[in-house]
């Protein structure tokens, strides 16, 4: 599974640095994830980085 950037995104670029499979990226609106490089941390972290950084939790599982 995937996780996914809502628009609430302030552009805080607080998540980039902390995916470790260089997944997220800025968007034209805001920062986007690739849902073919996410992972949700698994083998890396025990949780996702960008939402434990993430100041409005706006980063959520992408919908099937």
């Amino acid at each position: 599974m995937a996780l996914k950037i809502t628009d609430e995104c302030i552009n805080c670029a607080a998540c980039e640095p902390e995916c470790p499979t260089q997944a997220i990226t800025e968007g034209p609106e805001y920062f986007v994830i690739d849902p073919d490089k996410c992972v949700e941390c698994v083998g890396h972290f025990d949780e996702p980085q960008c939402k434990t950084v993430c100041p409005v939790e706006c980063i959520f599982p992408l919908e099937g």
